[in-house]
This record gives structure tokens, C-alpha cells and sequence, in this order.
């Protein structure tokens, strides 16, 4: 497994969902469950070994990531909004994520990609507590990518403090979404503890059916 240079999060390593998805494909399962032991490496060749119904990935004597297959609980959906509030909400609302953006080249998330180079998923608040950025995908094998970033968005420090990173990702696909129609992504806040942030997220397609969902470990960095 090698993870191109394009499909960073944190600049000199890997989109945390991005690496998930791929692991999670190792696996074959539709719903799984991928923990990160370390920064992902970019450009890189890692080691995959499967034990089982799970997998892991390393670098060299580095422990990168464990998959297995898992079930994906995420309880009660929020109400789905549409692609058109959803992007009413981002043009209101980008500023605080931008702003404040502690990996603003992130595949996924960052607002200092290229034009058309990374998924430009931005989310804001949507009242309720929840979370939405509307998405059209583009490419193939996005799901895990996009189902990663909107999580942090509920237990993120905006600035006033230190950045969280993914820890562990479990994401169930019930149906792959359309190439080139419109989704919306939202999340919203499970639990917090000391460092640890755990929230969720939806991808509905443009009639507000649910497609997939996830359920993340966000770790907020130790202040240095």
C-alpha cells in the first residue's frame, strides 16, 4: 500500500479517513472499523498483513493501522437539509472554519487546496448541533474520506487550543453515492472526555436518504 503525496491531512501525513478507507478495502467489508496507531507516511510503502477477518498496515516495525469489520451505531439522524441550504450555510458561515484551520491543505477539508484538487468539504454549523457542508463527488472511493473530516467539526478548539486529530474511524456503506450529484454531509457531536472527542456523521443523497455513516475518536494534541 502507498499513499500518494495528494492525499494528505496534517502536511506530512496522510488524510486520517482517506488511510481508513484504504484499509477498510483490505477488508472487503462494507461496515468496518480502522484505529490509526501513527501518522500515516505519505509516499510510502507499507506492509499490509491480514489475520483473519482483520488487517494491519505498517511501516517497517511501525504499527500504522488495525481494520476489522464492526458494526457502525451512530443512533438517531439528524434531519437531512438540502444541497442548496447546505451551501447557503457554507457562503454564511466558511469564515470560522477557515480562519482557524490547523491543516488548511487537507485533502479533504482544507481551504488552501487547488481549485478541483481536493474534496473541499467545509462544515458549518447547521443549527441544532449539527453539522453540514454540501458535497458533489468526483471520484471513486471517497465515502471514508468524506465521512471523516465533518466529525471533528463539533469537538474542534476553532483556535483556542490544540488541533484533534483522528484516532479511530468505523464507517457502514449501505449504497456508493452518484458521481457528479449532489450529497450533503452532516455531523454531530456523540461525546466528550479529556482529550477525546467522538461524534458522527451522514451522507444523504440529493432526496435526503441516508447513504452511509460514520463514528469517530477525535484525540485533541497535547499542549506543548
Amino acid at each position: 500500500m502507498r499513499i500518494p503525496t495528494r492525499f494528505n491531512g496534517p502536511p506530512a501525513s496522510a488524510n486520517g479517513g482517506y488511510t481508513c478507507g484504504l484499509v477498510a478495502a483490505e477488508l472487503g467489508a462494507a461496515s468496518a472499523e480502522v484505529t490509526l496507531r501513527a501518522p500515516p507516511p505519505l509516499d510510502t510503502e507499507l506492509t499490509v498483513e491480514h489475520s483473519g477477518d482483520a488487517v494491519s498496515v505498517s511501516d517497517g516495525d511501525t504499527l500504522v493501522a488495525e481494520g476489522r469489520a464492526a458494526e457502525v451505531d451512530v443512533g438517531p439522524l439528524p434531519e437531512p437539509v438540502s444541497h442548496a441550504e447546505a451551501s447557503r450555510a457554507v457562503s454564511a458561515g466558511i469564515d470560522r472554519w477557515t480562519a482557524n484551520h490547523p491543516f488548511p491543505t487537507c485533502f479533504v477539508c482544507g481551504p488552501d487546496r487547488p481549485d478541483g484538487d481536493g474534496l473541499d468539504i467545509f462544515p458549518v454549523d447547521a443549527g441544532g448541533g449539527s453539522y453540514s457542508s454540501p458535497w458533489t463527488p468526483e471520484e471513486p472511493d471517497m465515502v471514508w474520506a468524506a465521512l471523516d473530516c465533518p466529525t471533528s467539526a463539533p469537538g474542534a478548539n476553532w483556535g483556542e487550543g490544540p488541533p484533534i486529530v483522528l484516532a479511530r474511524l468505523a464507517v457502514a456503506i449501505d449504497v456508493e453515492p452518484a458521481l457528479g450529484e449532489p450529497h450533503v454531509v452532516m455531523s454531530w457531536a456523540l461525546g466528550r472526555e479529556g482529550r477525546k472527542r467522538e461524534a458522527a456523521a451522514v451522507l444523504f443523497d440529493r432526496d435526503g436518504t441516508a447513504l452511509a455513516r460514520s463514528r469517530a475518536l477525535w484525540i485533541e494534541l497535547r499542549q506543548e
